[in-house]
């Protein structure tokens, strides 16, 4: 009897083993979005990126507060308190400035470029 509840998961691992790679696997990684997309952009398409982040993080929020961990486990205290005297027009206005400032830096991440220009001087201001 014991192994007729075997057979299901045994039949799952084995149709996992054999599953041809291509199935699996996406075509393409999704793009880490540099200064030359985000100068090449126009003002919603950077404010829509600058959605996704903060949706991001809120999600990313709710999750950790189920899990209840702590502040060292997560960017997102960071995050917070970096921004938190940003609206998304002064981010987008701050990355801009920060990709004219130094036009030979497209190819840096903008996640990279909001993290050290914008979150890390913004947590170590005061409230």
């Amino acid at each position: 009897m014991k192994v007729k509840h075997l057979i299901g998961p045994a039949a799952l691992a084995l149709s996992l083993l054999f599953t041809p790679p291509g199935v699996a696997q996406t075509a393409d990684p999704a793009p880490i979005i540099t200064g030359k997309q985000w100068t090449g952009s126009d003002a919603s398409h950077k404010k829509a990126y600058l959605l996704g982040i903060a949706n991001l993080l809120q999600v990313e929020r709710a999750y950790q507060e189920r899990r209840k961990l702590n502040d060292t486990q997560t960017l997102v205290p960071r995050f917070t308190a970096g921004l938190q005297s940003h609206t998304l027009d002064s981010v987008r206005d701050g990355l801009d400035r920060w990709y004219a400032a130094n036009p030979t830096k497209l190819d840096r991440p903008v996640i990279e470029t909001l993290w050290f220009e914008i979150v890390v001087p913004g947590a170590k201001r005061k409230p």
